[in-house]
């Protein structure tokens, strides 16, 4: 029977990790994402887990501890945040490249310069095309859930690929909402022992990541872009088994009032929730308005996406970063490009906000819904629109 506890994200996920019981858990600490190592260190030294937990000496030694865990065998945590994650950012690949089923838990912070603190997705949007499975949490109940699914599917025989989850943050990470914890029988029901048929043994002498030549090293990634493709079914699976036994359903791409809508606010993250609101308000006045959450960015789910979308006329699409001197936002390029073989396809609109931690609120996701459509019916030149927050244009001080 779940009990109902009242928890910020970053101790949500340490839950987790305890209830995973994991083997080792190496992390440094960096604002915003401290407090979930904090707790941790305080799990193992009061015996409430019995893990190895390694202080390192930065984030990239982290990355290196648990790529060593993780190759003989040990069911291996990490975490992270912005410059955090860009300094770990080489052994990123050698994770993914190895199929270690490494999970990692990212408070999402903006990057330098200048120095700031608080959320955005520069941080992870830097790291996409490492090869990790990627999702992204819109509350602390997900942050909590995902973080033991990750551990179901990376270390499934048919996956074994490192898995990164992301929550926003300060919105998320040092923010307390009440959410559900189960029993210890039913995770250990959900994630059962782990076994990894390729751990490094003495006994017997195997060599990983080997020099690859140009004869083989081409090869080798197609498989390896072949096997995180073909890694999605099990990744569904694995919500479907998480919903049999907590009750909880999750998908790839979640849409919300989405029937008959021509017009859908697109986000990944915590700012859905805020988006949902503005849709019930638009929705109560008869407007044709939905919102879709990318849960999953990595594999790309292209197939339940153009689903979702075949009979919407427009899509406001929010990014949390720039793509400097590229085609707008990451995420807003990517749905074009998913898009671009489909005959009747929507317009996607592109807005870049929340940058910084600077705030999206109601009115801002008003104004995207407002904007895109008026786009739509007359068109625009703009790549992107720096989001409006409460009527001043990002970074100008002056009326859009």
């Amino acid at each position: 029977m779940s009990k109902r506890v009242v928890l910020e994200a970053s101790h949500a996920v340490a839950e987790a990790v305890k209830m995973a019981d994991v083997d080792l858990i190496a992390a440094y600490p960096i604002t915003p994402q401290t407090h979930i190592p904090e707790r941790l260190a305080e799990m193992v030294a009061d015996g409430d887990l019995d893990a190895a937990y390694v202080p390192v000496e930065s984030e990239h030694s982290a990355m290196s501890c648990v790529l060593g865990s993780a190759a003989v065998g040990a069911r291996s945590f990490t975490t992270t945040a912005g410059q955090g994650l860009e300094l770990m950012h080489e052994a990123l690949y050698i994770a993914a490249s190895h199929r270690y089923p490494i999970v990692m838990a990212i408070c999402n912070r903006a990057l330098s310069a200048p120095i700031n603190i608080w959320c955005d997705h520069s941080d992870v949007m830097a790291c996409r095309d490492t090869g990790w499975i990627q999702v992204f949490c819109q509350n602390n109940q997900e942050s909590f859930d995902m973080t033991l699914w990750a551990f179901r599917v990376a270390e499934d025989p048919a996956v074994m690929f490192p898995v990164m989850v992301n929550l926003d943050g300060f919105i998320l990470s040092h923010v307390t909402e009440p959410l559900l914890l189960p029993e210890q029988d039913e995770v250990t029901r959900f994630l059962p022992e782990y076994h990894y048929r390729l751990a490094l043994d003495p006994a017997k002498p195997t060599s990983h990541g080997c020099f690859g030549l140009p004869d083989i090293y081409t090869e080798v990634k197609y498989s390896q872009e072949l096997a995180l493709r073909q890694s999605r079914p099990i990744l569904d699976k694995g919500w479907k088994e998480f919903s049999n036994i907590f009750g909880r359903e999750y998908k790839a791409v979640e849409t919300y009032k989405a029937e008959g809508a021509s017009t859908l606010v697109v986000t990944m993250g915590s700012l859905g929730e805020t988006a949902k609101m503005v849709i019930d308000e638009r929705r109560a006045k008869g407007e044709a308005v939905g919102h879709l959450n990318l849960r999953l960015w990595r594999p790309f789910p292209f197939d339940d996406f153009r689903e979702a979308v075949k009979d919407v006329k427009t899509l406001a699409v929010l990014d949390r970063c720039f793509s400097f001197g590229g085609p707008g936002g990451p995420v807003a390029s990517e749905l074009r490009s998913a898009l671009y073989d489909v005959a009747a396809r929507p317009k996607v609109v592109n807005f870049i906000g929340g940058i910084g931690g600077r705030e999206v609120d109601a009115e801002a996701f008003a104004y995207m819904i407002e904007r895109a459509n008026e786009i739509t019916e007359k068109g625009s030149d703009d790549l992107y629109e720096p989001l409006l927050v409460r009527g001043l244009k990002l970074g100008t001080g002056v009326r859009g």
